[in-house]
């Protein structure tokens, strides 16, 4: 079934979540609280409120966060999504994963909605620089500002030119996937329900149940993403 949708669209886009990472190896980023995190909560952690009152429990979280990325390769998956791509098969990709895999597996259109840990910025005057500055241990600009990864923390709001073209290609398409997002976190998971009401078939593909399951057209459990695209691969 879903074979034949992907052939008669005219306008595909695939929305990834964490699951789409932790094939990868990349670790969930709730379960960044084991181990040196077992007894802090990430989500307090990953927030404004850290950066400017608690500079050294941020940066080394975020460190560990960049390392991760570093250690980490896109799978057989993020690669199929690039070459559908260049054949013109896929649209374009809206994400909630931070890892920067669909770009570096070649994908070109990619609406990051939670921002990259790709990348650094300055916190005071905008400077960017590469992450592997945090590898090195190196958490101040060249002005003494701080330096941040360019993602969105807990009370920050979503990037606008992500969103926005998340929100346009979301009523654009006829064919809506989501591979491996529990669809829980708020405003990213009403893309799905924007495409659907704009006429879109819409397929969630995830491990466990998600509160929009009932409105999806095919729903796929417990399956690997990355197995699920070569079957489609052809």
């Amino acid at each position: 079934m879903l074979e034949q949708w992907l052939r008669d669209a005219t306008y595909t886009v695939v929305f990834t979540g964490a699951g789409m990472s932790t094939e990868s190896g990349l670790p969930d980023f709730r379960s960044a609280k084991q181990g040196l995190w077992n007894n802090l909560d990430p989500s307090e952690i990953a927030s404004t409120d850290a950066l400017n009152k608690n500079v050294h429990a941020f940066t080394e979280f975020y460190r560990q966060r960049v390392l991760g990325v570093k250690t980490y390769e896109p799978h057989k998956g993020h690669y199929i999504l690039a070459d559908w791509e260049k054949q013109g098969k896929l649209k374009s990709i809206i994400t909630q994963n931070v890892d920067g895999f669909h770009q570096k597996a070649g994908s070109q259109k990619v609406a990051e909605l939670h921002g990259t840990l790709q990348t650094l910025h300055c916190q005071s005057c905008n400077k960017k620089y590469s992450s592997e500055a945090y590898l090195d241990k190196e958490y101040h600009c060249d002005c003494g500002g701080i330096l941040r990864p360019s993602i969105v923390l807990f009370g920050e709001a979503l990037p606008q030119s992500a969103f926005q073209q998340a929100f346009t290609e979301a009523q654009a398409c006829d064919l809506f996937v989501v591979l491996g997002s529990s669809l829980s976190v708020t405003p990213a998971n009403q893309f799905p329900l924007i495409a659907k009401d704009s006429g879109a078939k819409l397929v969630i593909i995830n491990r466990e149940e998600t509160d929009l399951d009932y409105y999806a057209d095919l729903v796929i459990h417990n399956r690997n993403i990355g197995d699920i695209l070569k079957e489609l691969d052809v």
